[in-house]
């Protein structure tokens, strides 16, 4: 008896981690962590309660957001309950 495989879209998945942790990596040097409210189409998020990491010269500097709006064209990676760089 074959199992059955289920299939689940790249939208889906972004779709189930509203108000959920993620962790989003950036092309740049900089990395979010935060509670995911929302996304459209282009994969634009907008994040509470955000943590910004962006690696310096002199290590990972953090800074802390209340929230924020993310360009879906300048996202590398997203990991879903993430909690960022360690």
């Amino acid at each position: 008896m074959a199992s059955a495989v289920q299939t689940i879209l790249p939208l889906e998945l972004v779709d189930r981690c509203i108000g959920s942790k993620i962790w989003v990596i950036m092309k740049s040097d900089k990395e979010f962590t935060g509670t995911l409210l929302g996304f459209d189409d282009y994969v634009n998020m907008v994040l509470e309660d955000v943590t910004e990491y962006e690696t310096t010269s002199e290590g990972k500097v953090a800074t802390k957001l209340d929230q924020i709006l993310l360009n879906g064209t300048n996202i590398c990676m997203l990991i879903p309950g993430g909690s960022g760089p360690v």
